[in-house]
């Protein structure tokens, strides 16, 4: 896992980019009132004028969600991560920052002075962009240091995981336990009782507190999922779930409004050859209202109507657009709460267990289908960087949540 997480480019985002350097268009001035704070992270403002910069910038990524929305919980955790790496003597050099800059752009074949001309006609400042990276360049460089020798993988982690890559293809029965972390307090009560249940080694255990605390729909079934392929797993779970023996639980996985944890109870050989996800096509339908009986009803009778993913465009017609979003992306790039939800579905089938907007807007969740290649023959030192990379993404998911829940974060 490289930090920051940079998009991937689609064809759209790179013919976007090529008009905007064809055909200039003058950025528009900041309105007044643009520089009052919308929000204080520790007494630190993000300002109107900022979240309208990124949103223009997420806007031009393509990046999934609502642009406003998505720019101020970014930039809230940006924040975080500045303040957090400061505190330990990390401040990114000029150079440092200028070759996370030529790195992104490498992602659409530009170089970092075409991309910030390519970018500008959408309104986006070169200092905005320059502040994106300097954050994410900073996060990177205080996760290795902080979490780097504690993520590496023990020699017995290759082992297993390099034996069972070589078998052929793979499937594993879960045990899920989602806590609520959609509050700051909320996140640090699950963060207190996931570190304690990580630890369980027995079925029953894991069984009980599921009863007791999950707010998944699968608690009706004591959170027991169906088998599952391990190629549909989002990485980090993936990873995660290959050093585990049956019985044993994974680190908390922080993901949207939630704290995950997962239990093996089995694992076993399809048979088939082993396989690489290389893309996910799926749907999110937003339907407000949340999990309340009117909001699954509506979503009752969306599923009533829609075959497959096409379908969606015809209910979504005639409303806002940020009703629908469709897309095919890496499996590393979906949401991780989302990844999991279609991991657990085949093409056609419907999730409404995820929500949006605090809980206030029910996501109906449909898989389009899945670009599957067979498996590269993979190397020892391979295995051990995937694994360490997945579990330092694991540690960083779960200090961000931490820095987050003990932050004092005012929203006038």
């Amino acid at each position: 896992m490289r930090f920051p997480k940079y998009p991937t480019f689609s064809l759209g985002t790179l013919a976007a980019l090529a008009c905007a350097i064809a055909f200039g268009v003058a950025s528009p001035a900041p309105a007044q009132g643009m520089f009052d704070p919308v929000v204080r992270v520790n007494d630190r403002a993000i300002t109107a004028y900022e979240v309208d910069q990124r949103a223009n910038l997420l806007k031009v990524l393509r990046a999934p969600g609502d642009p406003k929305t998505v720019a101020v919980e970014r930039l809230i955790e940006e924040r975080l991560q500045l303040d957090a790496a400061a505190a330990a003597g990390i401040t990114p050099s000029e150079e440092d920052i200028n070759a996370g800059l030529e790195e992104f752009a490498s992602r659409a074949n530009l170089s970092a002075e075409e991309f910030t001309k390519a970018i500008a006609p959408a309104g986006v400042s070169p200092e905005t962009l320059r502040d994106f990276i300097r954050a994410g360049v900073a996060w990177r460089q205080l996760v290795q240091q902080k979490f780097g020798p504690r993520a590496r993988a023990t020699e017995a982690e290759v082992d297993r995981a390099l034996a069972q890559s070589t078998r052929g293809g793979l499937r594993v029965l879960l045990t899920e336990l989602i806590l609520p972390a959609n509050t700051a307090q909320a996140t640090a009560n699950s963060e207190r009782l996931a570190s304690e249940i990580s630890q369980y080694t027995t079925a029953g255990a894991f069984s009980s507190a599921v009863q007791s605390y999950s707010v998944s729909p699968s608690r009706a079934v004591g959170g027991k999922l169906d088998w599952l392929p391990l190629e549909n797993l989002p990485p980090q779970i993936r990873g995660l779930v290959l050093t585990l023996a049956p019985g044993q639980v994974t680190a908390p996985i922080p993901v949207p409004n939630a704290i995950a944890l997962f239990q093996l109870r089995a694992i076993e050989e399809t048979g088939a050859p082993a396989a690489d996800v290389a893309a996910i096509d799926y749907a999110a339908y937003y339907i407000a209202g949340g999990q309340t009986p009117t909001a699954l009803a509506d979503a009752a009778r969306v599923r009533a109507k829609v075959d497959r993913c096409d379908d969606l465009y015809g209910i979504a017609k005639g409303q806002p657009e940020s009703v629908l979003d469709r897309g095919t992306l890496p499996v590393a790039e979906i949401p991780q709460d989302i990844a999991m939800e279609l991991a657990k579905l085949d093409a056609g089938e419907v999730s409404t267990a995820l929500t949006r907007s605090n809980g206030q807007t029910l996501v109906f969740l449909m898989m389009c289908g899945r670009t599957t290649t067979l498996a590269d023959e993979v190397s020892r030192q391979d295995i051990l960087l995937q694994l360490s990379n997945e579990r330092l993404g694991s540690y960083a998911n779960g200090y961000l949540a931490e820095l987050r829940a003990d932050a004092v974060i005012v929203r006038p």
